[in-house]
């Protein structure tokens, strides 16, 4: 700490802070344009001036550090002038229509005038005529409001890692220029969110001046980031969604989180419960649906047993209302027929980590990025599925860590990469293998580590032996000097992380993919250290809450077992009910068995494998219960539809894929006659007999952590301003930034021999396509609530099929043109999208569209530790439609 006079006022600071930071911390406000604290010190704009005693010159606080001793004025009379004269200067350019601006009231150019008594342009300057830029489907770009303060072009490359946009021309005409609709914009819209005035402004059909407006803080409903987010609406419409500074995001959001809310107040929302009669839905009350729904439920468990009965559960609803979903099932009608959307996309990881490891959760902190040397991303597409986290891997990258790429497409960080191996789908494990093998044969790995932190090298050590580089470039489809490459980049680095999604997980060998990561990860030490470890990326915005409540047919909240007497007992006692020890039904086992099931926030006939089979069991079902926000595709299946509401329109809690615990806030009242899911629960259960009520959501939170270890120190009054993450054992527990610091969960890291299998199906002459599904960036799982916005589906409004300019030249198909792909199980007319993002014999269509659905196609064979469908690999053949 060091002493300083501001205003004639001592204070002691930080030394090595700046003047502006030290009076911001201290109350004084200081005027700014120009200034972001996530970028380093432009002074440009030269509005936070201020004088400081034995200098001549003024000097610009946002970029002067304090010094001891130093006497500062910050609205001196010299001081006061000179920002005057600025803001003189910049007004007189401006349009100075301040009335018909959507900014005003929160520009800071009109509110700064005002503070400094500007009244007037006194210079009478040249107003610009420039045109303006509407390029762009989500904002326009306005340059005679522009101030040229160049936040958004700094935010763009330094912060969002685009350089999509760039002061053009000089002098007079100078403006942002060169991208604002060009590719390599992603639409983030934090340009928009930086911009001081009105010269960024988003395409809202909601007109809503500020102080019309309510902030809510809350948390981000999309990927599994958390991103922080502040919903602005306007009576009891969502008008505008503004990034916050959350601990995942620093004020960062993706074109979704920034764009993607008109979902929230469609018309289409389901407003009352429906129930089907004579093929048709028609209305009724919540009464009658209750009462049907409760009988249907009494009827089927008599007559079949409470194992006739099933539930999904969903990751997009709140970790308390999972929580309350699985206790329906199993304290009340008395069954562990309990999945989740988890079982298509990470069940391979929960049961590969927590056989390596002890625990299925990310290891380290999304933030941990920023300070590793080496990101090793493979499976993940994530500039598209975690888009944040790709702008975080982007800064480390500027700052100097490398990056390996393996794909099967050419993602988006391939082209920032040091290394990039386009291998086949489903040959992770011989790559890893093979540099693992290279590791050993170089003793590139961490013998001390090993020795004492781990067990079973040596049956891996022998496993690999096999995997030379040589015949894993000729498996994967790799050049081998790349494989010898990317081991000694990983292997030489002091931190280096994993990164992975489901290109890791949707395969028969899913679990033993995950094995040959945690062994990659382990054999170098990078399992309980800061800035490095292995790192499931979560799609869903709670599928890990989801899992962490015992949304899974084998566990209890917490990931504990539900054939384990000691927990059955402890549940037993706190829930005052008998449960049973049986591990209940997956998903897909769920579909073909059950009598009743009741989905919630989930919609299979979009995302789950061989859709024709799916809806075959829906039809057969007896009675069906779908809980939803909007009619999905599998709502319509529905013999009773239950109108949920939005994460806008509740409170509860999401965890993200860091393991972070962050508050969720109603923004806005039910839409229509809809309600939040834990209460519809809570109702359901009490008429079934089970008479305990919750006053609110905090209090189903209180009991979670009673219940849960990792949650045992989590309550809303912890989580009000920051989110916390498990483990956090009790009220006095900070929360844990990375796993296994001082020991893995299991005791040692477990080394796990695991050998190349092939995919359930390879290419062959009938079928010669590998088709392999993913994500796209301006869609969102199903569509539910993407679907439902007009911006985002102007940028992707249909599926596609990608195809590499070999096999379209090939088959004589043109870029735009419908073809017809056929797999053993669907065939689908899909349009033609011709590409060099993927290699001769590969093909990808992304899974979120209901109008040729990927998932006609998808292979329902399942990886039998976690029972995940292989949703990454399915040989399919592809017709030109004449």
């Amino acid at each position: 700490m060091i002493n300083i006079t501001i205003n004639g006022k001592k204070y002691k600071v930080n030394e090595g802070t700046t003047v502006l930071q030290a009076c911001q911390e201290n109350g004084i406000d200081i005027p700014t344009l120009c200034y972001d604290d996530r970028l380093e010190p432009d002074s440009s704009c030269r509005l936070c001036v201020v004088e400081v005693e034995g200098r001549k010159n003024l000097m610009t606080s946002c970029s002067l550090k304090v010094e001891e001793g130093m006497k500062i004025e910050t609205h001196s009379e010299k001081v006061v002038k000179a920002r005057k004269d600025v803001l003189d200067l910049l007004f007189s350019n401006h349009p100075n229509d301040c009335l018909n601006c959507g900014k005003s009231g929160e520009c800071k150019l009109q509110n700064y005038c005002y503070e400094y008594d500007v009244k007037k342009d006194s210079y009478k300057g040249e107003k610009r005529k420039l045109p303006i830029d509407d390029s762009n489907h989500f904002y326009h770009y306005d340059p005679n409001k522009c101030v040229l303060c160049g936040k958004c072009v700094r935010i763009c490359g330094e912060l969002q890692g685009s350089s999509a946009i760039a002061l053009g021309e000089r002098g007079f005409r100078t403006s942002v220029s060169s991208g604002i609709g060009d590719s390599t914009c992603a639409s983030c819209g934090n340009c928009v969110s930086a911009c001081p005035v009105g010269a960024l402004m988003p395409k809202s059909k909601e007109k809503a001046r500020v102080w019309e407006t309510k902030s809510t803080l809350t948390t981000c409903p999309y990927c599994g980031v958390g991103c922080q987010l502040e919903l602005m609406t306007k009576g009891n419409t969502v008008v505008d969604s503004k990034p916050a500074k959350g601990p995942s995001n620093n004020g960062l959001v993706c074109v979704k989180g920034k764009f993607g809310y008109p979902f929230i107040n469609h018309p289409d929302r389901l407003k009352t419960p429906l129930i089907k009669e004579k093929g048709k839905f028609r209305e009724a009350s919540w009464d009658e649906a209750f009462n049907l729904i409760v009988s249907k439920i009494k009827e089927i468990k008599e007559k079949h047993g409470s194992n006739a009965l099933g539930g999904f559960t969903s990751a997009r609803c709140t970790n308390e209302e999972n929580y309350l979903f699985q206790k329906l099932f199993r304290a009340v009608i008395g069954t562990n027929n309990i999945d989740h959307c988890a079982r298509l996309c990470h069940s391979s990881t929960v049961s590969g980590l927590a056989t390596t490891l002890g625990s299925g959760a990310m290891t380290n902190s999304i933030n941990e990025v920023l300070d590793t040397d080496v990101i090793f991303i493979i499976g993940s597409n994530t500039s598209e599925n975690h888009p944040v986290i790709a702008t975080k891997m982007k800064q480390a990258n500027k700052k100097g860590a490398k990056i390996i790429v393996a794909d099967p497409r050419r993602i988006e960080l391939a082209d920032k990469a040091d290394v990039f191996l386009q291998l086949k789908p489903g040959t992770n494990i011989a790559l890893l293998n093979g540099m693992m093998n290279y590791i050993i044969e170089n003793e590139l790995y961490d013998k001390d580590y090993i020795d004492k932190r781990t067990e079973n090298f040596e049956e891996v050590k022998e496993v690999v032996r096999d995997y030379t580089p040589e015949k894993v470039a000729e498996v994967c489809g790799v050049d081998k000097d790349d494989i010898i490459k990317a081991a000694r980049i990983y292997a030489e680095s002091d931190k280096a992380g994993i990164y992975y999604a489901m290109g890791i997980t949707q395969h028969t060998s899913g679990t033993n993919m995950v094995m040959a990561v945690s062994n990659l990860a382990l054999m170098c030490g990078n399992i309980g250290k800061e800035n490095a470890g292995v790192n499931p990326l979560r799609g869903q915005n709670n599928v890990q809450g989801a899992c962490d409540m015992g949304g899974l047919p084998s566990d209890l909240p917490g990931y504990q077992k539900v054939f384990k007497e000691e927990i059955a007992d402890k549940f037993e006692k706190a829930w005052g009910v008998s449960l049973p020890r049986e591990v209940g039904m997956t998903m897909a086992e769920i579909l073909e068995n059950a009598k009743l099931l009741y989905i919630m926030g989930e919609n299979p006939m979009i995302s789950d494998p061989d859709i024709n089979h799916v809806k075959h069991a829906l039809e057969k079902l007896d009675f069906l219960i779908v809980q939803d926000i909007f009619l999905t595709e599998t709502a319509e299946f529905a013999d009773v539809v239950l109108p949920a509401a939005s994460f806008a329109e509740k409170d509860g809690t999401f965890t993200n894929t860091e393991r972070r615990v962050q508050r969720v806030r109603r923004a806005i009242e039910s839409i229509g006659d809809s309600k939040p899911d834990w209460q519809i629960l809570i109702e359901i259960m009490n008429r079934l007999g089970y008479t305990k009520r919750y006053r609110n959501v905090s209090e189903v939170m209180d009991e979670i952590a009673s219940l849960t270890p990792q949650y045992g120190g989590i309550s809303y009054d912890r989580i009000e301003t920051e989110g916390l993450q498990w483990p956090c054992l009790d009220k006095d527990h900070p929360g844990t930034k990375y796993l296994y610091k001082d020991a893995i969960a299991r005791g040692r890291g477990l080394f796990f021999p695991v050998h190349h299998v092939g995919s359930a199906e390879t290419a062959d002459s009938e079928y010669p396509y590998i088709l392999t599904t993913g994500r796209v960036l301006y869609q969102y799982h199903t569509r539910t609530m993407t679907g439902r916005v007009e911006k985002l589906n102007e940028k992707v409004p249909e599926s596609y099929i990608e195809i590499s300019e070999i096999t379209a030249n090939k088959l004589g198909i043109k870029d735009g043109e419908f073809v017809k792909v056929t797999s053993r199980r669907g065939t689908i007319d899909v349009k033609a999208k011709v590409t060099d993002i993927v290699e001769e014999g590969v093909v990808f269509i992304p899974f979120h569209f209901a109008e040729g659905a990927a998932n006609y196609l998808t292979n329902p064979k399942i990886d039998s530790a976690a029972k995940i469908p292989e949703l990454k690999v399915a040989a399919v053949k592809i017709e030109k439609i004449s």
